[in-house]
């Protein structure tokens, strides 16, 4: 039976209940909430206080080591809300991580890598890539560049094609043609693309680290993509060619191109005309050069100093100076090295008296330059006044100005020196 009574009030020695309290949560916890890992089907996460335990003992023990660690400041409250990909102290680790690399550490590197990359953490990775793979090329880790880049392609297949040919450069650079190949054929069996600069970087490789026959099955292959060879594959192509003395495949090898490309320059009929100038195939040389006129390309500096180094060597001076009268017609400045091959075919047939007639007519009065393709001197070496005139440069220091007749006259005291008997009594 109810009663309308109002309710008995509690005695004394009964407490109230408690206010509601605050639940405080550990740290890894509560980074664990704010942050959840969106791809846990795809990436293996390590235990949470495994990870952020040793991920801070790393951090505490090596980033006072290194000058350019960001200091940590504590994140408002509202940003651990935010999805974040990576966390400032796997930035931290990254960053440390390539330092030890570059440092020579590849243990301690490679400890952070692991950790990394089995955490929600990995894509900082990807970002470490081009400095952490040429630092393991130059430890001689080059079966780690490859695994590297086989572990980041299998957790985001998306940054496969630019790991790749990263990992190709750094082989490559690094003498390793066959890791170099294996990184292409996954290249292909994944699907992935081969573009230009790859392909050329490619053919480099084999340029100045494999033979001629293979460098030749290399530029074989690329030309079968339909990719177009580069300016800079070529010249390291030339190169290898030039080393070794193999000046009839040069020819060929510009005429398979085609002499008639214009975006190279006169780079390709330079290097036509090397191969006769080198082999000192005079009537072959005046012929290319006039098939270069012929087609339209006007000749440049590096073009008549192929033609007047064959001359001086052979001593050949009425060409010499039909080359310094062309060159002023068609206003291309004389070099230290046009300079050098008159001075070179006098001193060699005794003439040194006769120097002047020649210095008035290419400049002797300018200040000296080198403004010559570099393949030049590996084909036909630097001639005596050339190699002086650098080292008198050089050891000046620049603080005087010279000209081509005071280096002569350098040239000229060194040589009349060299051919006196010294009596030591």
């Amino acid at each position: 039976m109810g009663t309308l009574l109002p309710p008995r009030p509690l005695p004394s020695t009964v407490r109230p209940p408690l206010p509601a309290t605050r639940l405080l949560l550990p740290e890894h916890s509560r980074a664990q909430l704010a942050a959840p890992s969106f791809s846990y089907h795809q990436v293996r996460l390590l235990p949470p206080y495994s990870y952020c335990s040793e991920l801070a003992l790393f951090l505490e023990a090596d980033l006072d080591s290194v000058s350019w660690a960001r200091p940590q400041t504590p994140a408002p409250r509202r940003a651990a809300l935010r999805p974040r990909t990576s966390s400032p102290d796997a930035d931290d680790a990254a960053a440390l991580m390539v330092a030890r690399a570059e440092a020579g550490d590849f243990a301690r590197a490679q400890s952070i890598w692991a950790q990394l990359l089995l955490s929600s953490a990995a894509p900082c990775l990807a970002a470490a890539a081009p400095r952490l793979l040429p630092a393991y090329a130059r430890l001689g880790r080059f079966e780690e560049v490859l695994l590297a880049v086989r572990e980041l392609s299998a957790r985001d297949p998306a940054q496969a094609q630019d790991l790749y040919p990263l990992a190709v450069s750094c082989l490559g650079a690094a003498g390793e043609l066959a890791l170099m190949e294996d990184a292409l054929k996954e290249m292909s069996r994944a699907g992935l693309r081969v573009d230009s600069a790859t392909g050329n970087a490619f053919v480099r490789h084999y340029a100045a680290s494999g033979t001629v026959w293979e460098m030749e099955a290399a530029v074989g292959r690329l030309r079968k993509t339909g990719l177009l060879i580069s300016a800079d594959a070529i010249r390291a192509v030339a190169s290898a060619y030039v080393a070794q003395r193999e000046y009839y495949r040069l020819g060929e090898f510009v005429r398979g191109l085609g002499l008639g490309r214009r975006n190279a320059g006169n780079l390709l009929w330079n290097l036509y005309l090397l191969s006769f100038a080198a082999n000192f195939k005079m009537k072959s040389l005046q012929r290319a050069f006039l098939e270069m006129a012929d087609a339209g390309f006007r000749p440049d500096l590096t073009t008549f100093n192929i033609r007047a180094a064959a001359f001086s060597k052979m001593c050949m001076f009425w060409d010499l100076h039909l080359t310094a009268d062309h060159m002023h017609r068609d206003g291309v400045a004389p070099d230290l090295v046009t300079h050098g091959c008159f001075v070179d075919a006098y001193m060699e047939r005794r003439l040194a008296r006769n120097l002047s007639f020649a210095f008035r007519r290419l400049d002797g009065a300018g200040e000296p330059v080198v403004a010559t393709d570099g393949i030049v001197f590996e084909a036909f070496g630097k001639g005596g006044f050339h190699a002086t005139s650098e080292a008198v440069l050089e050891a000046a220091g620049g603080k005087r100005r010279w000209t081509y007749y005071s280096l002569l006259g350098i040239y000229l005291k060194k040589q009349h020196r060299r051919n006196q008997i010294f009596w030591n009594y």
